[in-house]
């Protein structure tokens, strides 16, 4: 009996973002830069000013793909709220969620596409930037994906990135998926997770207080839903421009609420999807 291939996934990229535009926009040109351009973007905006909506009204003006913007007020941190919003904006049945500080390279979304699997999120990796690169890239619109190897190694032998082999090394789909759970290297900043997973466990928690660990805690609780993880490391690498340190003073709160929901098997989100409408707010103006 002949058997019939299964169809790939519909890819949505939810970036968030607060008051960065020059960074948003150096995010947003590396999309438009895909190998893979069949995608749609959406940004998700935790309550930034106009001149983060006028950047967006002129990357959309020559996007090679749908680009969304879904906009809320600035009352604090609430980065979980817009994935959510986000999430609930977008037409894919798989989301890849990226900050927008992450510079994706030129295949990131071919290696996301490659590696989704169901029952499976993949949780991807950074290289970080220093300062003084981060600088001169945001001022000179230096095309960050597109360095060569030999400035690559360059900038790494001066201290400006803190890996290098892992942008251009790629390592095939095998022995990614972890059957047990692990704390190491979760981060939302670069994150593919099916919809439907997501609806399962209603998305991101908005009841986590100020910066930290939501992601920890959706990447367990889908854990506990069944969804296993696999390592994107060696493939879906993004360059992380520099930025100060968030103020962290709820981060050890937050911890705790994580490793209980370790503890009692939580699948659910006390505030998530489901408390919103079915349309995310549009950009206001």
């Amino acid at each position: 009996m002949q058997q019939t291939m299964q169809p790939g996934p519909t890819i949505s990229v939810v970036i968030t973002t607060y008051n960065r535009p020059d960074a948003l926009a150096a995010v947003v040109e590396a999309c438009f830069m895909q190998d893979d351009k069949n995608f749609e973007i959406i940004i998700a905006d935790d309550g930034s000013t106009a001149n983060t909506r006028e950047t967006i009204d002129r990357l959309r003006e020559r996007a090679p793909m749908p680009l969304k913007h879904v906009w809320q007020p600035d009352q604090g941190f609430r980065a979980a709220m817009a994935r959510n919003r986000g999430t609930l904006a977008a037409a894919g049945n798989y989301i890849i969620f990226l900050d927008g500080d992450c510079v994706p390279q030129r295949d990131f979304i071919a290696r996301h596409r490659a590696l989704a699997q169901p029952g499976c999120l993949v949780s991807g990796s950074r290289i970080l930037l220093s300062q003084a690169l981060t600088e001169r890239v945001l001022r000179e619109h230096i095309d960050l994906a597109g360095l060569g190897l030999p400035e690559r190694l360059r900038y790494r032998l001066r201290g400006d990135m803190n890996k290098v082999l892992q942008t251009v090394l790629r390592w095939p789909d095998i022995g990614r998926v972890r059957r047990s759970f692990s704390w190491r290297r979760i981060k939302s900043c670069n994150l593919a997770v099916w919809r439907s997973d997501l609806e399962r466990v209603n998305g991101f928690d908005e009841s986590f207080v100020g910066w930290g660990h939501e992601d920890s805690d959706l990447v367990l609780r889908l854990f506990h839903a069944g969804v296993l993880r696999k390592d994107g490391a060696l493939a879906t690498e993004v360059l992380h421009l520099w930025h100060r340190e968030a103020q962290r003073d709820e981060e050890s709160s937050n911890r705790k609420v994580v490793l209980q929901r370790a503890v009692d098997k939580t699948v659910q989100a006390v505030r998530g999807l489901r408390e919103h409408p079915d349309e995310a707010p549009s950009a206001p103006g």
